[in-house]
């Protein structure tokens, strides 16, 4: 089983950046939701990895709550 792992990395102009690795499908949407919430709420950009794929477990319930569709926001 792979760690999981979240990576937050706030550039000199404040961008924030968060990179999980470890979770597959698309349970890193849970994984960080909190800390989006925490740092304001607002995503500018989203981009899957490849790990969201690999699984297969982008559950519909899942996509609904988030409004992801499968592709990068």
């Amino acid at each position: 089983m792979a760690t999981e792992q979240v990576e937050v990395t706030i550039s000199p102009d404040g961008k924030v950046s968060i990179k999980v690795s470890g979770v597959g499908g698309n349970r890193c949407l849970a994984t960080t939701a909190d800390l989006e919430r925490a740092l304001g709420g607002e995503v500018v950009e989203r981009e899957m990895t490849g790990e969201a794929y690999q699984s297969g477990a982008v559950d519909q319930e899942a996509r609904q709550r988030t409004g992801w569709s499968g592709r990068s926001w």
